[in-house]
């Protein structure tokens, strides 16, 4: 089939702004590699761009020689892992019976849950709930609880789940399954798109969070990983904290915030291939069906 000029040139134009978007998308990242391994002259100067200037692995070296380091990753994978689990159950919980028109007080109950995503009861009041009236401080239930259940998760997973064929309910229920059985073995292993995408929105929350831990973990040993850098950073690394010398200072400061960026985001961006195509699948019907 002989291809039209018109559609040539817009499939040339296309590629052309699909490739400045892949850019603009990774030279951030590219550039704060580079910056971490390059050496503080290079920096003030300004001549990192795309690759290292006078290649130097001394602030990775200084901030993985400390024992405290891996503690703190260890601590972000165990808030990660039991968050999500917690934050996924309990939204599926929730989105599996307000997706079903024919339940009672089901119109009523959904502009509640609307009405949170644009008021909240305010720092003040979650911190005084969190630390006084729950006793949580201090505690991993203060960083995997208050955030489990979002607003936006929570329609997101409704209408997926609204969009699955309903005779496939009515034929589990003539084999012979409840309705927690259905729940179980029909909707969820039908629904591995928007889990996955949930997941994916959770585990990012979770991995990132500084602010939630600094207010309610006064123990420095569960300390998240993100919460120690966000410490390193803003101390100005002094030596004494991360065991670096007086002459290895000047070259930690310049370098110690592309550090931290890329050890933080690097294991989101080793997990996002595996379930990328689970992720554009259930935002598309979400939002078709939205």
């Amino acid at each position: 089939m002989k291809l039209s000029f018109s559609y040539r040139a817009f499939q040339i134009f296309n590629a052309i702004v699909m490739t400045l978007v892949v850019f603009m998308t990774l030279y951030p990242f590219v550039y704060l590699v580079a910056q971490s391994f390059s050496s503080e002259a290079a920096v003030y100067a300004g001549k990192v761009s795309f690759y290292p200037v006078d290649f130097t692995s001394q602030t990775y070296q200084v901030i993985l020689s400390k024992p405290d380091f891996f503690r703190y990753y260890g601590n972000t994978i165990v808030y990660s892992v039991v968050g999500t689990v917690i934050s996924v159950a309990a939204t599926a919980v929730m989105a599996y019976p307000l997706s079903k028109d024919r339940l009672r007080m089901n119109k009523f109950f959904i502009p509640f849950v609307i009405f949170t995503m644009y008021f909240g009861g305010g720092l003040i009041p979650n911190y005084i709930l969190i630390a006084k009236t729950l006793a949580m401080r201090d505690t991993i239930w203060a960083i995997v609880i208050p955030g489990a259940i979002s607003a936006f998760n929570v329609i997101l997973m409704k209408t997926f789940f609204a969009s699955l064929p309903n005779e496939v309910e009515e034929a589990a229920k003539v084999d012979g399954l409840d309705v927690f059985g259905i729940f179980l073995k029909i909707t969820l292993p039908l629904s591995k798109p928007i889990l996955a995408t949930i997941m994916l929105f959770v585990v990012v929350g979770l991995w990132n969070s500084w602010f939630g831990p600094s207010l309610y973990l006064q123990t420095k040993d569960k300390w998240p990983v993100a919460l120690y850098l966000r410490q390193l950073i803003e101390n100005a690394i002094s030596p004494t904290e991360v065991g670096a010398t007086a002459e290895q200072q000047n070259q930690i400061a310049a370098t110690v915030k592309s550090a931290a960026m890329v050890l933080t985001s690097l294991p989101i961006i080793c997990v996002y291939p595996f379930v990328q195509k689970y992720f554009v699948q259930g935002m598309m019907i979400g939002s078709v069906k939205g």
